[in-house]
């Protein structure tokens, strides 16, 4: 028997969801169940031939647990070793190697010492920073931002170099991005799973949190931005080897810039997505998992963005087409 098993946390509606769709395909040799765990022993199989992991990105025990699976033969969905090393700011960066257009975007030092360091720790960190020179590179508006995180939380958008002081004082020992903040006309939220289907949502981030989604889901305002769309959101999927992932892109002057792709366990609860999005990603997730516990795939692979550490990368980045505005 192949076990298909699912590591959750407070989710409530798709993990039951997603093991009724896999169990209802009556594939033969195959059943979905959610993972139980106790003391996990080194080396030893985990007993599923594949898993979802839905939380690990807050729990360290899951995450160790899954880097244990997935050294004993076990594929996760998404990879936890990758999943751990990533960060926001490495991907905006390799994503403006593949040519996917990004809002200009700089990494700012600790607003406070971290735990354990001092002044002396910093000796090679230029102070007072060039902020003139930084402010020139990214413009405002702009978002700060954790270089690596979610939920939209310690997230502000800033107009002026006082508002941008005014939140970064309040940042602490968290390290941060500054980035251009994009003045949308269209706002998509993609799905992307297997590195192969995408579904295309349209997305009102400043709507109540569970008024995003819009109603009906009317599409792109073009076909060729939505095919831009989609091209662009598997590229960043295969690139950062993610089988499970959500891609925002803000449209300004029809250009789709990638906002937001490094949430590999993305909000899939039927009362925040909808019906219909909750039925799309849960029959599209079942039928990938499917697909990898039939296989014989090696989840000690390389993964695809590997080779782009060994040496540079014949991809020109678009100009950014971001319009200049005047320092505040």
């Amino acid at each position: 028997m192949k076990k298909i098993g699912v590591l959750f946390g407070m989710e409530n509606t798709f993990p039951p969801a997603l093991v009724e769709k896999i169990n209802s395909m009556n594939v033969d040799g195959v059943k979905a169940e959610f993972v139980k765990l106790g003391g996990v022993k080194m080396a030893d199989p985990s007993g599923y031939k594949v898993i979802i992991d839905r939380i690990s990105q807050d729990i360290p025990f899951y995450r160790a647990f899954l880097k244990n699976a997935a050294l004993t033969g076990t594929i996760v969905v998404n990879n936890p070793f990758w999943w751990t090393a990533d960060d926001k700011f490495f991907n905006y960066a390799l994503a403006t190697k593949l040519g996917v257009a990004i809002p200009p975007t700089v990494i700012l030092p600790h607003n406070k010492h971290p735990e354990g360091t001092t002044d002396q720790s910093m000796r090679n960190l230029i102070f007072p920073l060039n902020w003139e020179e930084i402010f020139d590179y990214v413009g405002f508006p702009a978002f700060l931002k954790p270089y690596s995180g979610g939920g939209w939380k310690h997230v502000y958008k800033v107009h002026s170099p006082e508002e941008l002081f005014h939140h970064y004082n309040q940042t602490g020992d968290l390290c941060m991005t500054l980035q251009h903040g994009v003045e949308f006309e269209e706002y998509y939220r993609c799905y992307v799973v297997g590195q192969e289907k995408v579904h295309v949502m349209k997305y009102d981030p400043k709507a109540p949190h569970h008024e995003r989604y819009v109603k009906g889901n009317p599409p792109p305002s073009s076909p060729k931005l939505h095919e831009r769309i989609v091209q662009d959101a598997l590229t960043l999927c295969r690139a950062l080897g993610y089988d499970l992932n959500t891609v925002e892109f803000a449209v300004e002057d029809g250009v789709p810039y990638a906002i937001d792709f490094m949430n590999p366990a993305p909000d899939a609860e039927v009362t925040s997505v909808g019906q219909a999005n909750f039925d799309w990603v849960a029959d599209a997730v079942a039928e990938m998992a499917v697909s990898k516990a039939l296989s014989d795939d090696n989840p000690a692979r390389e993964l695809r963005w590997a080779a782009f550490l060994r040496g540079p990368v014949e991809v020109a980045a678009p100009k950014p087409s971001v319009k200049k505005r005047a320092r505040a």
